[in-house]
């Protein structure tokens, strides 16, 4: 498009979740303390890790990195989208939109990796376990997560080249509670179809390449419990099937948002909710209710509190 019939845009509108004025301070409630008990929970976990001495095993180390992740994951979008419910004027500056694009993608991608990372520690647990000592040392679990942080920035970074260089110069209202980047490439001043086409490639090297290995580590997994008697394999399973409801919980929405071809703005948005909010309220609830270790260290945690509140 000629460049003279293009402005600069300095920021977006969003249109939110709902117009009532109702519903907007009723969900204004409802996510404030979802978003509480996401940071409060995950926190939590995180503390339990570091300070329980009978935590620190790789599977836990893991764990703790990926409460960690998800504080951040929620708190990308989630804020924002709070503060907006109280306000008639729901605009994004285009800085602001830029962030939410980069750190939405940088953070996702990073925790579908470590998602991975997880399910392969659980492999070499269950099908590897007299070498488990020896592969899943710290240094090693040191350094998977730190290439999750790494395919994470550079898979942000290739969506950030391409929104800074996009031209806009109409409409700037984003039918949604957050920017995304095809919601934006919408609103470009260019043809969308290929860019779209890209972009979604993009996304599913890394979330298509995640989803694979791990319904390769998981089956490796079935496989070898299933040709052996130990109490140990099948002890270790168990573990296995609260990460299976973390993947499920977090890989379904995006493959929705990214591959499924009838986009709809209300189901994108609920989808796209579920990620930012209901995954990672989930996610502490799943690994301590359903972990003999954690509700130990979670007890011991209330006593030790408990104690010290009632010391002179």
């Amino acid at each position: 498009m000629d460049g003279g019939n293009q402005s600069v845009v300095s920021e977006f509108v969003l249109l939110g979740l709902d117009n009532s004025q109702d519903t907007q301070v009723l969900l204004f409630v409802v996510f404030l303390m979802l978003y509480l008990i996401i940071g409060s929970g995950n926190a939590v976990i995180v503390i339990l890790i570091i300070t329980d001495p009978h935590l620190h095993s790789p599977m836990y180390f893991l764990l703790a990195n990926l409460s960690f992740v998800d504080m951040w994951l929620s708190s990308v979008t989630t804020p924002k989208m709070i503060a907006d419910f109280l306000r008639e004027n729901k605009t994004i500056s285009f800085g602001g939109c830029v962030s939410q694009i980069f750190f939405a993608h940088f953070i996702a991608a990073s925790e579908m990796v470590l998602l991975v990372v997880m399910a392969y520690d659980r492999y070499v647990a269950i099908c590897r376990p007299l070498r488990y000592a020896s592969i899943m040392s710290l240094q090693t679990c040191t350094e998977l997560v730190m290439t999750a942080w790494a395919i994470g920035f550079l898979h942000a970074m290739s969506h950030l080249v391409v929104v800074v260089q996009l031209p806009f110069c109409g409409p700037r209202e984003i039918d949604s509670f957050f920017c995304d980047l095809p919601l934006v490439i919408k609103l470009a001043c260019l043809d969308s179809h290929r860019l779209d086409l890209l972009t979604n490639a993009d996304c599913g090297v890394v979330g298509v390449t995640c989803f694979v290995l791990l319904l390769v580590s998981y089956t490796c997994i079935l496989l070898t419990v299933r040709q052996s008697s130990s109490r140990g394999a099948w002890k270790a399973l168990s573990t296995c099937s609260a990460h299976v409801s973390v993947v499920v919980l977090f890989f379904g929405p995006c493959i929705f948002i990214y591959a499924w071809p009838f986009p709809s703005s209300n189901l994108d948005k609920f989808l796209a909710l579920f990620d930012a909010i209901l995954t990672p309220f989930l996610n502490p609830v799943i690994y301590t209710l359903r972990n003999k270790e954690m509700k130990a260290a979670m007890r011991k945690l209330c006593y030790q509190l408990v104690g010290y509140r009632k010391a002179p």
